[in-house]
């Protein structure tokens, strides 16, 4: 079977030297590239929450963010807050 990259757009050999990167790392620099990375995709997330409701809260766009990681059941248990299906805002 012949090898297939991980990626469409990523040469094997470029794939081949990222790899061999990651090989070369210890465990804690991994572990700070999964950090930045989550850091990274949360800024991102509150970029797009912060455009679609301009008026809210930082408290209000913390727990947009967790309820999109979060049922709707875990989110009225932990925070006794859920965005409701129409996408209101939050009650304060």
């Amino acid at each position: 079977m012949a090898y297939k990259t991980q990626s469409s757009d990523t040469p094997r050999d470029i794939e081949e030297l990222l790899f061999d990167a990651y090989r070369r790392m210890s465990a804690a620099e991994k572990w700070e590239r999964v950090g930045r990375l989550g850091r990274m995709v949360k800024s991102v997330v509150l970029a797009d929450l912060r455009a679609r409701y301009p008026d809210a809260e930082e408290r209000e766009l913390e727990l947009r963010y967790a309820a999109r990681m979060f049922d709707r059941r875990t989110m009225l248990a932990a925070f006794g807050w859920a965005p409701d299906e129409a996408g209101e805002r939050a009650p304060w």
